[in-house]
Parts: C-alpha cells; structure tokens; sequence
C-alpha cells in the first residue's frame, strides 16, 4: 500500500520532512500547499509534486492518506479544521498556535466531528535514545527541581519577532523543554513567569518579542522547575537542554548528549538516533495499521504542552502566578 501525503509548508521544516517521506518506500508526496500556488510548484519541482494554493484546493484534487502541517504559528486553525471535516489525518510542527484557545478550539471540533483521527505533534525530541533512557531511569516522585534552558540569537524570520505571529520565544522555541518536562517528570499545575526586552530594537527593527525570560513551574508530583530562554545572544552562540536534580543523582541532558552522575560515578551517553526518522516512521505505521502507540505526541497531549508556554506569558504580562 502506497501511502499519499500531502505537505502544507514551504520552508526548512517542510523539506526536513519532505525529505524522509521521499526516501521512504511505498509513500508519495501527493502535493505541496505554499502560500502561493507557485511557491507550492517551485517547492514540489524535486518530489514530482504539483503545488496547491490552499489545503482545500488539493484535497478536491488528490486522494491523501495524510497531511503534514509546517507553517508558522499564526497560520494555524483552518488548516486543522479543514483536514478534520475530511477525516484526513495529520502530522503538525510545534507550536499549535499563538495562544491556548486556538488548539482548544480545534480540538474541541476534532472531538466532535473526527475522534478517532490519528494525529501527530512535532516534539521530535521525545524520539530521542535518551529521552527514553531518561523515562526508565528517572521516576517523578524522586525529581527534586529541575532547570531548562533554551538560549540563542533572534531567528531571522520576520514574523518569529512578533509576538502576534509567532507567540515569542517560550511558546515558539523553549516549548520543547517544557514539552519534555512533562513527558519526563509530569503535569504542571502552577506557572510564575517574568520576562523582559533588554535590547527592543537595537539590531532588530520591527520587534516587539521579548528577549529574555524566566519560568518558574511547579509540578503535581511537588517537584518545582525553572526554564529560562533569550534570544540575545550572538548568532551561532547558544545551547539548550533540561537537568533532573534527584535523589539518585544528576541527569543532564542535551540534544546531543545525556550526562548521568551519581555516587563515584559518571557516564555519558552520546545521541545516535535521529529522532525525525522514528517520529516518521511511527507516524506512518500508525497511518498502515491503526496502532498509534508508536505515536509519542498526538494532538490532545499536545495542547497541554501549549497551555503551559501559553499561561507563562500570560503571567509574565499579569505579574501574577496562573494556576491550569
């Protein structure tokens, strides 16, 4: 069974994407939706796929099996609620939105019109060889606090620097780490977070996200986090990662590497995998067989990642703590 899969996106996620499914055997890149029906052709030229203004306009055209969704924040919501009303599944990029109301809305209208519709949410790091190396060893209740990070440069794109298309950095960058959060150590209850605009403007015209900031989370389980993120920094200067602080040890983990250390003992575990690859390959066993299992993040699992980064800035702009 071929499998047809159309792809919404023209940019880097859209290609990283476009990329696995073409290597992979037995799927055919069906079309490319741009936000023009050249760009789409342009895109789709190397895949042998025609190019489509609008979601619609190819699902009248091509029989899909799935759609993968890559566009910026602010163009969420149609996309999704068209796919839904055709009982057309869906692997999405990260964020779901700007905000928390939009994925609630969508997947109030996903319970309603399509339940059982296979869905898959872009938080490749959950993929990771250690990401699960993490989940076996680490248990929630033995988590005292942990600390995340995510610190870079501002990204060039215009619409990332606006808080209106992209829903700044916690929301668009730093929900990884608070993704992972969760899927490590549990739900979130209470979120507290100050974020500031150190430098509004001076290199970057047209900006209005904030630069720096600092989450404080704590957890059901009692376990209390701290995520910080900044986009102050020097192009090609940064890192990103999560630290677990238990009673059995310290586990430090990166994108490429896990850092365990305990009594007299220390052992580091390089990544190996690529996470893109097993989220694609569980994506598109789920699509064969029904079996989701292999599916790591799915839409509703997702939306509570999004209210978290969500209720941050709220806080941030309230001054005041936001319980979920």
């Amino acid at each position: 069974m071929t499998l047809r899969i159309g792809i919404v996106g023209t940019g880097w996620f859209a290609g990283k994407h476009a990329d696995l499914l073409a290597a992979t055997e037995d799927v055919e890149i069906a079309g490319i939706v741009g936000s023009s029906k050249n760009k789409g052709d342009v895109f789709g030229i190397r895949y042998d796929a025609p190019g489509y203004e609008s979601v619609s306009d190819m699902a009248d055209e091509q029989v899909l099996d799935a759609v993968y969704i890559c566009v910026p924040p602010m163009a969420h919501g149609e996309i999704e609620r068209e796919l839904i009303g055709r009982g057309i599944p869906f692997l999405v990029e990260k964020p779901l939105g700007t905000d928390a109301e939009l994925p609630q809305d969508v997947l109030g209208f996903m319970r309603l019109k399509s339940p059982d519709l296979i869905t898959s949410v872009g938080y490749h790091f959950r993929y990771q060889d250690n990401v699960e190396r993490l989940r076996e060893a680490l248990h929630p209740g033995r988590i005292g606090i942990a600390t995340g990070m995510w610190m870079g440069d501002m990204p060039q794109a215009e619409w990332w620097r606006r808080q209106e298309k992209s829903g700044g950095q916690f929301i668009e960058q730093t929900t990884h780490i608070v993704d992972l959060l969760r899927h490590l150590a549990g739900e979130v209850e209470e979120v507290h977070a100050v974020y500031a605009s150190r430098f509004p403007e001076e290199e970057w015209e047209q900006t209005n996200v904030h630069d720096i900031g600092t989450v404080t989370l704590k957890l059901k389980t009692g376990a209390v986090a701290n995520i910080s993120n900044t986009c102050v920094l020097p192009p090609g200067v940064g890192k990103a990662g999560l630290s677990f602080y238990t009673r059995e040890g310290l586990w430090e983990w990166t994108s490429g590497h896990l850092k365990v250390t305990k009594v007299n003992e220390e052992s580091v575990f390089a990544e190996e995998s690529d996470p893109y690859e097993k989220q694609t390959k569980a994506f598109l066993h789920a699509l064969r067989t029904g079996d989701t299992s292999g599916i790591l993040s799915d839409y509703a699992d997702a939306c509570k990642t999004q209210e978290v980064t969500f209720a941050a800035l709220q806080s941030a702009l309230s001054g005041r703590s936001i319980k979920l």
